[in-house]
């Protein structure tokens, strides 16, 4: 029987997602539908935050280059659409963590980019190496390397395909955590678990925020808050909040995600 490509497990709020595709988990239209598939059903199930993580020894080797050639005689369109696949991660309602081990290279660094925060072992080599290939990263890779840590690093990490340490990544603002390789998992689940314990609403808004100041500049998301905020304003873990602030202080309140 063959083994699932992504595996399912369930940590109270938490969908812990475990790539598992042998021998290493190369991106391409099989992960990106099956990833999609479970994002779609840990909706369904009701968590409140999802943590992407690898069950093999690395993170991912890259892309799915056995591909490449049938790309190269359909003029570069692929099997899946790359802004379909960025549109998943970063307009799912509730925040994706990735945590990373190994080596994490090419397509598999543009999905921890794809990602919401970032907990990446401390002995993990990630890097940008499509060059070698004659290419540059096809996930939006670039776009988010200028966002996080400005167009001269951006050009560094794209055109010499260096493999970096998750130190030095940690300091130029493209990870957001890095620690000991026997804490890997233990803090990336703390932290998925910390944001499923929040208000769901809220979280799925600030996704939304960000996402327009991003691409459409500061301000469209100041135009774009007040009816995007108006969910929250409605929603119950606003009411737990300030009921509980009143009675016991912040940081107290227990949400219910609606």
């Amino acid at each position: 029987m063959n083994e699932p490509i992504v595996m399912t497990e369930i940590k109270d709020r938490v969908t812990v997602l475990t790539m598992n595709y042998r021998p290493h988990n190369l991106m391409g239209p099989t992960m990106y539908r099956a990833l999609l598939d479970e994002f779609d059903a840990a909706l369904t199930r009701g968590s409140r935050a999802i943590l992407l993580r690898s069950g093999l020894r690395h993170f991912s080797a890259g892309a799915e280059v056995s591909l490449f050639p049938d790309r190269i005689a359909r003029q570069g369109k692929g099997l899946i659409d790359p802004l379909e696949v960025l549109r998943a991660f970063e307009t799912l309602p509730v925040p994706i963590v990735a945590a990373v081990n190994g080596t994490c290279l090419g397509g598999g660094f543009e999905v921890v980019l794809a990602c919401d925060y970032s907990v990446v072992a401390e002995s993990a080599k990630i890097g940008s190496v499509e060059v070698a290939l004659g290419l540059h990263p096809l996930l939006g890779g670039i776009q988010r390397q200028v966002l996080r840590a400005g167009p001269a690093r951006a050009k560094e990490m794209s055109m010499l395909g260096r493999r970096y340490d998750a130190a030095t990544l940690e300091r130029w603002g493209v990870i957001n955590l890095v620690v000991p390789d026997d804490k890997l998992d233990e803090a990336a689940l703390s932290v998925a678990q910390e944001l499923a314990a929040g208000p769901t609403i809220a979280h799925g808004v600030t996704k939304q925020l960000v996402r327009i100041a991003l691409n459409e500049g500061l301000n469209a998301a100041d135009e774009a808050m007040f009816e995007l905020q108006m969910p929250i304003w409605a929603s119950q873990d606003l009411k737990r909040g300030l009921e509980v602030f009143d009675k016991t202080g912040p940081g107290t309140a227990e949400f219910g995600g609606n």
